[in-house]
């Protein structure tokens, strides 16, 4: 069975299937930040969304992370580790060079993760 939470107008914030949580890409809500404190940001927003669906970061199998600039990509990995244990680390794909709508808007973060 296929459930859809978070309806927007173009998609559903998160789509799952089989025990398997398909989020969308989440984007910091204050782009006036830099890369580290929006990477934060989104970590938080992904902690509570994940808690509503009945899972957590512990249980993230893949995460997607689209950078407007990879220079930046040590500043995201900084807060990212801060974020997860080391030992739950996910697979994960870091894509640079990405037009994310506005320049200020510096790294939308997309995941799958397993309920629990």
């Amino acid at each position: 069975m296929i459930k859809r939470h978070r309806k927007h107008r173009i998609m559903h914030g998160a789509v799952e299937h089989n025990g398997v949580l398909y989020v969308g890409g989440h984007a910091a809500d204050d782009i006036s930040l830099g890369m580290k404190e929006q990477t934060r940001q989104i970590c938080g927003k992904l902690d509570k969304l994940l808690a509503e669906l009945d899972s957590d970061k512990s249980r993230i199998l893949s995460a997607r992370i689209y950078l407007s600039d990879m220079t930046r990509k040590e500043e995201m990995n900084e807060a990212w580790l801060e974020w997860i244990d080391g030992d739950d680390l996910p697979s994960r794909a870091t894509i640079g060079g990405v037009d994310l709508g506005d320049p200020r808007r510096l790294i939308e973060v997309v995941i799958i993760a397993a309920k629990a």
